[in-house]
């Protein structure tokens, strides 16, 4: 019989070991102890500044002031990402995490701006989009009611190492206890091949009865001890570094942040309260280290403050996520570029994902292969969202484009892309985190159009078509002129620093 679970160790910290830590003694914490060994020797990537709206429900979970919140991590609201150059040099086009018009319970509302659109009409379909319209004029507000006309999903952006510093001392006032130390060895039971203890560089010993790989891409537990290999996918995101460098804060806090999409890869920028964020995913193949800090310092908003720093990555995923009694976390679990902002969202999934399916009387091999199915599929579907960025280009200035252009992609998404095309039909997938408004604004905003239209659209004439989407635009543009600009909401919601 399966020893029941009675004690978790978390190797490494950073946000996601805080985060795995804090959600665990929050939830179960009465039935299990928890420890986190960390060194302050290893350093933490830190570049996860930007999140999408599940963010919102670890904080709720927690129990988080928001305010405090906003203040303790260096936060902005986020209202959607603006890519610049991808579809083509010269366009841009927003990702909200808000949706244009008004559905209909069998006809979305791209179906009717797909038919004006077929009618001649000028139309734009972000302008039915609120957080668009917010986003585009600097402005947040917090706006109450059901009505989703008006709904404004917002996420942050935030200083990673501070917001990782922030739940460990919410972890620690929940008892979890921090272990200074570097892991030297893992001890393994010889009958079942699950870890047991792991001793520290000073002989100390930590036993426990599941751990949770937060080390890093060095998945100290996962890869190094249980061996269990990585899917590598880089030969549909080639891109395998990134350059990170903050600079001076922009005068004015943009709630959106901005993918700029270069000749063998793109930039990010990331307003925070006290500073940008900035950096380039490239390609080695395709851009030299030097090439890369030319384009990333020649293109940022304010003065940098520090030398660029140089990350090296492997796009991917750990083939089991979860093996024997190991749980990887975070980058341990795989790679994925930070591109739509899903690396901290991951995270929470992963941990989430364990706590619906803890096993407290012991590991339960069905349960094991339902995590790691779960993952597996959750990680395919982000992943082929990432390559649509990529794929969907009209660019051919460099071979980086012109390869990614010309490439096969996924199944899954060459059938997704071609049944848009050609009717406008998404199809959900089970487990993808972006739903159909973040595909079709990708989809469109890089240049594929529907060629036909549900048929529920031809239900309005031409003219009583174009009234309604005059009204419906004049409706989504009502509140904005009574917004504050983003700075002036953090400040009165005692949400900025001081």
């Amino acid at each position: 019989m399966a020893a029941a679970i009675k004690k978790v160790v978390i190797v490494g910290g950073g946000t996601a070991g805080w985060m795995a830590a804090a959600l665990i003694a929050r939830v179960i914490g009465e039935q299990v102890s928890i420890e986190l060994i960390e060194s302050d020797e290893i350093g933490i990537i830190g570049v996860g500044e930007a999140t999408i709206p599940p963010i919102q429900h670890v904080n709720a979970v927690l129990g988080i002031d928001e305010a405090e919140f906003l203040r303790e991590t260096k936060a902005t609201i986020k209202l959607a990402i603006r890519f610049d150059n991808w579809g083509a040099i010269g366009e841009s086009y927003y990702h909200t995490f808000g949706s244009a018009g008004r559905n209909l319970a069998f006809c979305s509302f791209h179906h009717f701006w797909t038919r004006a659109r077929r009618a001649g009409m000028d139309v734009d379909y972000w302008d039915f989009d609120l957080n668009y319209l917010c986003a585009r004029e600097g402005k947040f507000a917090k706006i109450q009611g059901d009505d989703p006309t008006w709904s404004l999903p917002y996420a942050y952006h935030f200083d990673s190492s501070l917001y990782g510093r922030y739940l460990r001392r919410y972890s620690e006032r929940l008892g979890v206890v921090r272990t200074e130390g570097l892991i030297d060895n893992a001890q393994r039971d010889p009958e079942t091949g699950d870890i047991t203890s792991l001793t520290l560089r000073d002989g100390r010993q930590v036993a426990g009865d599941l751990f949770i790989d937060c080390s890093g891409s060095r998945g100290l537990l996962i890869q190094r001890h249980l061996n269990v290999g990585y899917e590598d996918w880089g030969h549909w995101l080639p891109c395998d570094r990134a350059m990170a460098v903050p600079s001076a804060r922009f005068e004015q806090t943009a709630p959106y942040t901005r993918s700029i999409a270069h000749e063998a890869g793109w930039q990010w920028r990331i307003p925070l309260q006290h500073r940008n964020g900035n950096g380039l995913v490239y390609s080695s193949r395709h851009c030299s280290d030097d090439r890369a800090a030319a384009i990333l310092l020649g293109n940022l908003d304010g003065e940098a403050l520090d030398e660029p720093r140089i990350i090296p990555f492997r796009t991917g995923r750990a083939r089991r996520q979860w093996d024997r009694n190991v749980v990887a976390v975070g980058l341990s679990s795989g790679f994925l570029e930070p591109l739509e902002s899903t690396s901290i969202y991951l995270i929470q999934s992963a941990i989430v994902r364990l706590l619906h399916l803890f096993p407290q009387g012991g590991i339960d091999d069905r349960v094991v292969a339902e995590y790691n199915r779960q993952s597996q599929i959750e990680y395919e579907t982000v992943r082929d969202f990432i390559i649509l960025h990529y794929h969907a280009t009209r660019r051919d200035d460099s071979a980086f484009w012109r390869d990614l252009r010309a490439m096969p992609v996924p199944d899954r998404l060459a059938a997704k892309i071609d049944l848009f095309r050609r009717s406008g039909i998404l199809t959900q997938d089970p487990l993808d985190i972006f739903m159909e408004p973040s595909w079709v604004q990708v989809l469109m905003g890089q240049g594929i159009v529907p060629a036909a239209h549900h048929p529920l659209a031809d239900g309005p004439g031409d003219d009583e078509l174009a009234a309604q989407l005059r009204q419906l635009a004049a409706m989504k543009r009502e509140p904005v002129a009574n917004m504050p600009l983003q700075d002036t909401f953090l400040k009165a919601f005692g949400g900025q620093a001081g």
